[in-house]
């Protein structure tokens, strides 16, 4: 008893340490902990929400300090369910998440991808350092290579290359599970508390540079350094939920589209709206990308079922520059040279398009249907799986309460199903990443957000228990994950408003 009132109240006995049980395996538990406190937050001071980030930051700090005290299982498990019962006898028992409403989905993509097909010349670097794409490969001949090594390997191994051993040297033939331990949270921000957060992302190259879109009609640009970390300026202007942003190439401007039928120019310095350009259709905007090798233009996708290129300099639409879906255009994605878009709908299908680069003209190319009537969340494409296979892919969240992995066949970009990974994916507009730097990595991992609050991590190399970590901590579905440019911070953002930093284990 005098052990369980110790995890009660976070006091260790004695010198404050009971060294029985690892710190990994006490990580595990306090996250479980801190999940079921995030689930009941929101009942916490409804008229106070700075006090429930604040609670939930203090609980985290004591529950991390407390994980290396050691604790028998069946203590631990005593602790969760009377954990859980007293605050459902506080606060009554968890309703049912309200269903989110669907409105905009953009890719993640990092600078490595859009790297990963040039050339390390410095000649085929245009003006102002931006690399031209000088890659010859093609995407049917590579499918066939890989296809024919795919054959004689069991599913989800990756193709190995001469390099392959040398990827393993520099990652210091860790695990991927050691790689990716992530678990301490950085940092907690609340500005946009009750007001679901679909989308956030950092800048391209930066370690410390975020920024977040609100159903609140407003964007946030966050700075982690120096300490502590704050909100560097936030973006308003839309009059309706923004649903989906994007990063120039330079992070000196950010581009948004709003419900309330416009994509905004932002200037990131001082939080300028630039330009205001109006859909033509007057319905709304649900997702955007620049085009990866001319940042001048930017893809929009509406809820009217089109697809339009618009010129941001002038903003008009491009001559040629649009097509029509099936349904409403929820997620964009293009590969790493800008030659193909991907596009995905409310009603199960992907649409791939050929990209003319000189003028901006849209040609439809292929159509697959993930599943009939399920909205296709989030495409987020990608040239290498790993460095020890060149595998153009598509991490697809679809609504079918899995995550969907695509190999892309040809220079068309056909489609064919690779593998699926478990999640709770049934209504919110969940989205997933390839992680930036796992190419230097053993191993090939993947991350989602999931509608039971939690951040999943997947390695796509594994044919079983491919979950590689598993955070916690969250108060409702985790709708989007970002990673910075060194892997060592990672933001989650939910269906609540709250975005948490999470931090990498020190080893």
């Amino acid at each position: 008893m005098n052990r369980l009132l110790c995890v009660l109240t976070g006091i260790c006995p004695g010198s404050g340490f009971l060294s029985t049980q690892s710190a990994c395996g006490m990580a595990a538990v306090w996250q479980q902990v801190l999940a079921v406190d995030a689930r009941y937050n929101a009942y916490r001071t409804p008229t106070f929400p700075q006090f429930r980030t604040q609670y939930i930051r203090r609980r985290s700090q004591l529950l991390r300090e407390n994980a290396k005290c050691g604790f028998e299982p069946g203590l631990r498990r005593q602790y969760l369910r009377l954990r859980s019962q007293l605050l459902a006898l506080r606060y009554g028992p968890l309703s049912e998440q309200s269903s989110f409403r669907a409105s905009s989905v953009r890719s993640s993509r990092t600078t490595l991808d859009r790297m990963e097909d040039f050339e390390e010349d410095p000649r085929a670097q245009g003006a102002r350092g931006h690399r031209r794409s000088v890659s010859r490969g093609s995407y049917q001949l590579q499918a066939q290579m890989n296809r024919a090594v795919y054959d004689e390997r069991p599913p989800g191994s990756l193709v190995p290359t001469s390099v392959a051993e040398a990827s393993r040297a520099m990652a210091g033939d860790t695990t991927l599970s050691e790689n990716y331990a992530f678990a301490g949270m950085h940092h907690i921000f609340d500005q946009h508390v009750d007001s679901a957060v679909p989308r956030l992302q950092f800048a391209n190259d930066d370690k410390h540079l975020l920024a977040c879109c609100s159903l609140d009609g407003s964007l946030s640009i966050m700075t982690l350094s120096p300490s502590p970390p704050s909100v560097k300026v936030t973006l308003k202007g839309h009059g309706g939920p923004v649903t989906d942003f994007a990063w120039s190439l330079s992070n000196d401007i950010i581009v948004s589209t709003s419900l309330d039928g416009t994509l905004r120019i932002w200037n990131t310095e001082d939080g300028r709206c630039i330009r205001e350009v109006r859909d033509p259709e007057s319905s709304e905007l649900l997702c955007c990308t620049f085009q990866p090798m001319n940042n001048n233009l930017t893809v929009v996708g509406n809820s009217k079922h089109h697809l339009q290129v618009v010129n941001i300099s002038t903003g008009k639409k491009v001559k040629g520059g649009s097509s029509k879906l099936t349904g409403r255009v929820l997620s964009l994605s293009f590969d790493a040279p800008g030659r193909i878009l991907w596009a995905g709908d409310d009603r199960g299908s992907i649409f791939s398009f050929l990209f003319d680069m000189a003028t901006g003209k849209l040609t439809k190319a292929k159509r697959l249907v993930v599943s009939e009537g399920s909205s296709i969340c989030s495409i987020s494409a990608r040239s290498w799986i790993s460095r020890e296979a060149r595998d153009p892919s598509l991490l697809i969240n679809a609504c079918v309460n899995k995550l969907l992995l695509y190999r892309v066949v040809d220079n068309d970009g056909t489609l064919q199903l690779k593998r699926s990974f478990p999640i709770q994916h049934g209504s919110q507009m969940v989205h997933s990443i390839f992680c930036p730097l796992m190419s230097f990595r053993q191993g090939a991992c993947v991350v989602t957000g999931s509608e039971d609050a939690c951040v999943y991590f997947f390695d796509v190399e594994r044919n079983t228990k491919a979950i590689v970590n598993k955070l916690q901590g969250h108060g409702g579905p985790v709708l989007d994950v970002s990673f910075n440019c060194d892997e060592s911070l990672l933001a989650s953002a939910d269906s609540t408003g709250m975005v948490i930093i999470w931090r990498r284990e020190q080893k």
